[in-house]
């Protein structure tokens, strides 16, 4: 009798489960029934404005689809400023470093509704240093007395994790090298490596294998140190907005996994639910840093 009052339960739960699915509302019911009218996305600047354009275009024309509103694109100067468009309520939904999402969460009630994965299928991604192919720098020693970019100072990858780096190994950046500069990006800290006019930068291996074949090779560097796998980067909404929005736009992003050319335009390899706890360990490593 036990065994089957069990069975009808999980029967009983099963159904409702299927209910709400079968009648939940559609983005586009969701947006109609809210008066949403338009959806303001913005990326924080790893690549530059044209190249920013080109990688999201995929997302701005599957939320446009999908909630059948106005998906504009803002562009933003840095990290920081991204930041604070969310915080002053210009930004609806951005995508986000770790570190930066953690800053977002803090300062403008951003909540991460998806994680970024790689093409190769894994939520994270590397910071890595690197170094022009031929210039004879080929390890961290080497890089002493040389010229130094960080990205952004609310970079994961282009700021935090080599710091953190080299602060194990007891370097102070700003005397071990020549100068040291934030590039605003890591496109920017790539190319100035490839052309000769800095000598070594930090960046991540996610967004360098983005631009491969189409501004440099893999053969124009050395990758001279690559650190432990770090948490993806997160498309986030403001706390804010409608919960039932959030979830809908959740929703919308995650049917993006099935867009194969959609994915191969933006270089990755889709998304999966995120929550804010995935990134309690940048938040973690904030706490190292400061300390």
């Amino acid at each position: 009798m036990k065994g089957l009052l069990r069975l009808l339960g999980a029967l009983c739960l099963c159904a409702i489960a299927l209910a709400q699915g079968l009648f939940a509302d559609s983005p586009k019911e969701v947006a109609t029934k809210l008066g949403i009218k338009e959806l303001r996305f913005a990326a924080i600047p790893v690549v530059g404005s044209g190249s920013l354009e080109e990688f999201w275009k995929p997302v701005i024309t599957h939320l446009q689809k999908e909630f059948g509103v106005k998906i504009t694109m803002k562009y933003v100067g840095d990290y920081a400023a991204l930041i604070t468009g969310m915080q002053h309520k210009h930004i609806d939904i951005a995508y986000l470093g770790p570190e930066s999402y953690v800053q977002a969460a803090a300062r403008a009630g951003a909540v991460a509704l998806v994680t970024e994965k790689s093409a190769s299928g894994i939520a994270g991604y590397h910071s890595i240093i690197i170094t022009k192919k031929g210039s004879g720098l080929n390890t961290i020693e080497d890089l002493k007395g040389k010229t130094w970019a960080f990205t952004d100072p609310n970079s994961t990858s282009g700021t935090l994790v080599p710091s953190l780096h080299f602060k194990k190994l007891g370097i102070d950046p700003q005397k071990y090298f020549s100068k040291v500069i934030y590039s605003g990006g890591h496109e920017a800290s790539i190319l100035s490596v490839k052309a000769g006019r800095l000598d070594g930068a930090s960046t991540n291996d996610l967004d360098f294998e983005k631009a491969l074949g189409r501004l440099y090779k893999a053969e124009d560097f050395n990758v001279i140190w690559t650190s432990d796998l770090i948490v993806g980067s997160a498309i986030a909404g403001r706390k804010d907005l409608p919960k039932e929005l959030l979830m809908a736009i959740q929703e919308a992003l995650l049917g993006l996994n099935e867009d194969k050319s959609a994915l191969a335009q933006m270089k990755n390899g889709g998304f999966v639910r995120a929550q804010d706890s995935d990134y309690d360990v940048i938040r973690e490593l904030i706490k190292a840093k400061g300390k």
